[in-house]
């Protein structure tokens, strides 16, 4: 298979685990910011298995789901979930409160303040989490996909490693870095485009 579909497979795989964890860490990320009680209870949680080494998690996932595509995307969204969490919660808890009350002096209603005060807010901050986990994702993307495919950098990586094709090798490896340099190049310009405000 040609080295750059294994590059898109790659991709791909980090992009969906991207989707999914923000489509978790969000709400939960608003609602431990908004809901005191609840923060206290889930913050030790969240504080005791954040620093746990992903790679750990490895063995349980994989017996929980196989060593398919949903163990994969899974390790991918423990990596990024937490971190997207924690910084989504003290980001929102860092707004002003004076911003909420002029817009509620103007007649904003919950809808409103959540679009167009909350979400810009915590924007920057979500998008730096995404780009400092990045590098960690496709370091574990890398090893689990030495497991249960045929598709995919780490197993492309790999197999030119087992068949001793030392010019694939350093191939797959140079576009394996390519790969975390253009998601990390991407969501810099996603800021500088959504959140112009900060340039």
């Amino acid at each position: 298979m040609h080295l750059g579909i294994h590059a898109i497979v790659s991709a791909c795989r980090i992009l969906e685990g991207l989707f999914i964890a923000l489509l978790i860490a969000v709400p939960i990320g608003l609602l431990l910011a908004n809901c005191p009680r609840i923060n206290k209870i889930c913050s030790p949680l969240i504080y005791f298995t954040y620093p746990v080494p992903k790679l750990a998690l490895l063995p349980i996932v994989m017996l929980s789901l196989g060593i398919g595509e949903a163990a994969k995307i899974t390790m991918i969204v423990l990596i990024l979930v937490f971190q997207l969490i924690v910084s989504i919660r003290d980001a929102t808890l860092h707004i002003p409160q004076e911003e909420f009350h002029a817009a509620l002096s103007l007649g904003a209603n919950n809808r409103q303040l959540l679009i167009w005060i909350t979400l810009p807010a915590i924007l920057p901050a979500a998008l730096t989490a995404i780009r400092v986990a990045i590098g960690t994702a496709t370091s574990v993307l890398f090893f689990t996909e030495t497991f249960g495919t045929d598709k995919g950098m780490g197993f492309y990586i790999v197999d030119s490693w087992m068949r001793l094709a030392y010019g694939e090798m350093y191939a797959g490896i140079f576009v394996l870095s390519l790969l975390g340099f253009i998601l990390f190049f991407a969501v810099d310009l996603l800021e500088k485009k959504v959140c112009r405000w900060r340039n």
